[in-house]
């Protein structure tokens, strides 16, 4: 894959496979709010797909796109972030290899989200989003955080989110 530095295919398995794990652990959320919508469990499938071997097609893209549109149309702000979390996990595949700040999100804005819906559904818990992030930083393996540390830090935000993402990032930026 052509960009400022190689990433190999096996590498964004890696990445997709945990975006996808973060994703799965909040479908639920999302899923309970809108029964009636495949579109983010169809994103999710079509990112195990990718992990499991197959290649990287449209169908990651189309589905990705469309989960992406059930999150803007999610009656909350829990399973707006759990329906674009699925999303992400049908994008990774197509992580590109630029040394952009913003591709960060591609990797740990899904991981950020669950984050952030940990907050939302334990509102009398201030470490519920701490936790999370421990969770995140468990889950990623060397090959993810070596991935990462060829990105700049994740971009500063002003949404929850992206603080959240920030964090992650500068743990993971330490953790090996």
């Amino acid at each position: 894959m052509a960009g400022d530095f190689e990433l190999t295919t096996d590498e964004l398995r890696v990445v997709a496979r945990y975006v996808a794990e973060t994703a799965a652990e909040v479908l639920p959320v999302f899923e309970t709010a809108c029964p009636d919508d495949p579109r983010p469990r169809a994103a999710l499938e079509a990112a195990w797909e990718f992990v499991g071997g197959s290649r990287r097609t449209k169908l990651q893209r189309v589905t990705s796109l469309d989960a992406h549109r059930a999150a803007a149309e999610a009656p909350s702000e829990a399973a707006r972030l759990a329906a674009r979390s699925a999303g992400d996990a049908g994008s990774a595949a197509y992580l590109h290899p630029i040394a952009k700040a913003t591709q960060v999100g591609h990797i740990l804005r899904a991981p950020a989200s669950v984050a952030r819906i940990a907050e939302l559904e334990a509102p009398g818990d201030p470490g519920a989003a701490s936790a999370s992030l421990n969770r995140a930083v468990e889950r990623a393996d060397r090959v993810l955080v070596d991935v990462l540390l060829r990105y700049p830090d994740a971009p500063a935000g002003k949404s929850r989110v992206a603080e959240l993402m920030s964090m992650l990032d500068a743990r993971l930026r330490v953790s090996r």
